[in-house]
């Protein structure tokens, strides 16, 4: 097997497995571990694993977030009913931005709902939803496609959300601690703070386990956000930092 094939096996087996061992690996693949290490160097180099002792894994780490085709198998019914809450703020004729992420890729395939919308997205999985759908103006931020992602960031993007405007962006995190939202990768948090700048109103989507964690780089305060969507209340530490700060969540389901 050439190399690059190996590295790509080795990628679905983390999108099945979340991790993988270094010896199961050197012998799946019948070659040594020094070999199997260069290969796990290489894709830790490419911000696709993280390595660990004796294997790697997806899990997200602070300074690590996990390819989006494994989060894009993870919560499936977590995700539709955020989706389905924030799909009740969207009224026909708006101009709605959507970021990157497995959750904004499950909100923007039920955007159609909706129509007819403006939709500015970088989320390579929502222009593939939208592209062909009558009464949906699509606008696809170009910029450095990142296939970890599967989105576009970079400058390019950047200034052409500078010069653009939304009644309302929906914005996910992988991590909420305190009375802040973190994320991993800083080219990433450049895009959703371009996106929050450029809308006259903001949502953030969380899945309830995320709260409690940290990563990296400071993303925004949870007060910037005009509502904040989650899928169940998060643990009671959580909830009573968020109650003290007087900050509300919206429980998918929820009437309110």
């Amino acid at each position: 097997m050439k190399r690059e094939d190996r590295k790509q096996a080795i990628m679905d087996l983390l999108v099945d497995q979340r991790a993988v061992d270094l010896d199961d690996l050197a012998e799946r693949f019948a070659v040594s571990k020094m070999t199997i290490h260069r290969d796990l160097d290489d894709l830790e180099s490419e911000g696709l694993l993280r390595k660990m002792r004796g294997g790697a894994t997806m899990e997200s780490g602070t300074q690590f977030e996990s390819d989006f085709r494994f989060r894009a198998r993870q919560d499936g019914s977590a995700k539709a009913r955020m989706a389905r809450a924030a799909l009740q703020l969207v009224e026909p004729g708006m101009t709605v931005m959507i970021n990157d992420g497995s959750m904004a890729a499950v909100l923007g395939a039920m955007l159609t709902e909706k129509r007819p919308l403006t939709v500015i997205t970088n989320n390579a999985a929502v222009i593939d939803a939208l592209r062909a759908e009558h009464g949906i103006t699509l606008i696809a931020l170009g910029g450095a496609y990142s296939y970890k992602f599967n989105g576009f960031f970079g400058v390019v993007t950047e200034e052409a959300l500078a010069r653009l405007r939304a009644d309302l962006a929906f914005i996910s995190t992988p991590a909420v601690q305190g009375t802040a939202a973190f994320h991993m990768d800083d080219n990433v948090v450049r895009a959703k703070r371009a996106m929050i700048a450029s809308a006259a109103k903001t949502c953030l989507l969380v899945n309830h386990q995320r709260f409690g964690r940290q990563a990296l780089h400071v993303l925004a305060e949870l007060s910037d956000f005009d509502i904040i969507i989650t899928d169940a209340q998060p643990d009671s530490d959580a909830s009573a930092a968020l109650a003290q700060a007087g900050i509300a969540l919206r429980l998918a389901g929820d009437n309110a």
